[in-house]
């Protein structure tokens, strides 16, 4: 199962590729590929750190194979970066799976890689998004292809040492939370031995274990050898630990009929006993997708009936709905939709996409539909019917979640009356309503005014994490295009400021970064201009009040790292945010 990561990556990363990303984030080539050249190896040294435990092992092994990750995205690149939207999605789940598997912030690190690249944090932290998407999609794909198991993660982690090695810097690994260069190569490979060790290997049932190694390409090593042995002693052990039980309740029973019972009861024992060397082997596999599951037959079959039981009860702890379905779609102005939806099983996504086919035609609408095992069953599918009309009425906006259902654009123009429509179509069981932006600015600066209280107390928390979390319930709207500070968040700044010279006079001045964001409508440079303006702005503001200036940095991000779908009009609203970040 051993592979060069970093070549893997490469090869994904095409010349054609990189040119792509260059023009996306308006960099020279070679500049995108020394981020590249950065953040790969850095990131393939996060994923040493995490295999260097048991659970660590485990978890990254489950989270490679997740339905999340994208096992075909080396051949899917081009397509996905080629526009706007599955850029920012690529970006962001990128983002997403990196955070779950290296337990911390990415932008600790894509900041970093910034300061040694000179290129502007913006396109690093989108570029660490991507590239991290991109390997963990590339070693998804290999542990299929190569029917490769969590035991075996460890030793391929470990084979790229020397390779990434030459690219480490101490600042890079403790961006990562890591100790120096020479601290993680030092100890790093004994630690991911150690956890391969520990961790069952598939072995098939029909064949000696020697024949196992070359299908599953497995190196020979010390390592393996030894979990080997150790097992064959644990079975003699625990084999004689039997007889002994045995002979003993043999003792104890007299006649033909009691010894029929021992005889039942050892040979229900025995296998039980011989068996459990295997049973992490099926853990490792429940974890495998349906689509994967021609991957997973091999060691599926060599479990026992009692422990296939056990084991499929795994998978189904681990994909229960939490979350709730979401439909959405904005309709251009010659009536043809785009839609956006997740739902829980290739089943309602065949429905879905039936429905549309018969009721709209094959070629006029465009979906972006995601399966999520964890997404709950989705009841609108029902009322499909319902919500048909507006999927060709020009400028409508729809979001549906779970039994939530926003209107935007004509669907909220009141002269037509979707409201009331839907309402008397769907009943009390949905809670339907349209957004408006006063109704969203004066909720969000209630919650914010109510909250900040808490900070200017004599013995509030001077923590940047506290500070910042309150300060984001603030909405700064500016007027469209404009990055002049609106009067409607001067009160709420003036409490921002208030905080921030609090803690400054005790002592305990908050460093934050100012960040400015942007919806998708417009350039996308003209986005990224006006994001850093905004920023700026309200930099300014909170310096003029009184903050020191160099506890505050501004920075523009445009439409990069959306936290809503720029479908609906109340998603734009979310995307066009100024957001407070604490520095480290």
């Amino acid at each position: 199962m051993s592979i060069n990561a970093i070549q893997l990556i490469q090869s994904a990363m095409t010349d054609g590729v990189v040119r792509q990303l260059a023009g996306r984030f308006g960099l020279p080539a070679d500049a995108t590929q020394k981020v590249l050249a950065v953040a790969a190896p850095a990131l393939v040294a996060g994923l040493m750190q995490k295999g260097a435990t048991l659970d660590g092992a485990r978890s990254l092994f489950a989270t490679i194979l997740s339905p999340e990750v994208n096992g075909h995205i080396a051949e899917q690149l081009p397509r996905l970066i080629g526009s706007t939207t599955g850029l920012s999605q690529l970006e962001m789940a990128g983002r997403q799976l990196l955070e779950r598997t290296l337990d911390r912030r990415v932008d600790v690190l894509s900041d970093e890689v910034a300061s040694q690249t000179g290129v502007p944090a913006h396109a690093t932290h989108a570029m660490t998004g991507i590239v991290g998407a991109t390997l963990l999609g590339l070693l998804k794909r290999h542990c299929l292809e190569g029917r490769g198991n969590a035991g075996q993660l460890p030793t391929l982690l470990g084979h790229q040492l020397p390779v990434i090695a030459p690219f480490l810097n101490d600042r890079l690994m403790a961006a990562l939370g890591l100790g120096g260069v020479g601290a993680f190569a030092g100890n790093i490979l004994a630690q991911l031995k150690a956890v391969s060790s520990h961790i069952d290997h598939p072995t098939p049932a029909a064949k000696p274990a020697a024949d196992a190694s070359p299908s599953i390409q497995v190196p020979v090593d010390a390592v393996v050898r030894e979990e080997r042995r150790s097992h064959t002693w644990l079975w003699w052990l625990l084999a004689a630990i039997a007889a002994v039980l045995a002979f003993l309740f043999l003792r104890g029973c007299q006649g033909e009929q009691s010894a029929g019972r021992v005889g039942a009861h050892n040979s229900a024992d025995v296998p039980v006993t011989a068996q459990p060397p295997l049973a992490p082997v099926q853990a490792s596999a429940a974890v495998v997708t349906a689509s994967d599951a021609a991957a997973s037959a091999p060691a599926a079959s060599a479990a026992t009936p009692a422990s296939s039981a056990s084991d499929a009860q795994q998978p189904a702890a681990a994909i229960v709905p939490t979350q709730d379905s979401q439909f959405s779609f904005t309709v251009d102005a010659a009536g043809k939709p785009t839609l956006t939806a997740t739902v829980g099983s290739e089943a309602e996504k065949t429905q879905l996409m039936d429905e549309l086919t018969k009721r709209l035609g094959q070629y006029n609408f465009v979906p972006n539909i995601t399966v999520d095992p964890a997404t709950k069953p989705a009841d609108w599918l029902a009322h499909f019917d319902s919500l048909l009309p507006l999927l060709s009425l020009p400028g409508a906006e729809v979001k549906v979640a779970g039994t939530h259902i926003e209107l935007s654009g004509t669907a909220a123009d009141k002269k037509l009356g979707w409201l009331d429509k839907l309402k008397s179509l769907l009943g009390t069981s949905y809670q339907i309503g349209s957004f408006d932006v006063a109704h969203a600015v004066a909720d969000a600066n209630e919650n914010f005014r109510s909250a900040i209280k808490n900070l200017l107390a004599p013995d509030s928390s001077c923590a940047a994490a506290d500070v910042v979390k309150v300060l984001n319930l603030q909405v700064i709207n500016f007027a469209s295009a404009s990055a002049h500070v609106p009067a409607s968040a001067v009160d709420d700044l003036k409490q921002s400021a208030r905080v921030l010279n609090a803690c400054a006079g005790n002592g305990k001045t908050a460093r934050l970064e100012v960040a400015g964001y942007s919806d998708n409508v417009g350039g996308e440079q003209a986005n990224l201009q006006l994001s850093k303006q905004r920023a700026n702005a309200v930099r300014a503001y909170l310096v003029k009040t009184g903050v020191p200036a160099d506890s505050l940095l501004a920075q523009g991000y445009g439409q990069a790292r959306p936290v809503a779908s720029n479908d609906t009009a109340s998603g734009r609203f979310a995307n066009r945010r100024i957001e407070f970040v604490a520095q480290q």
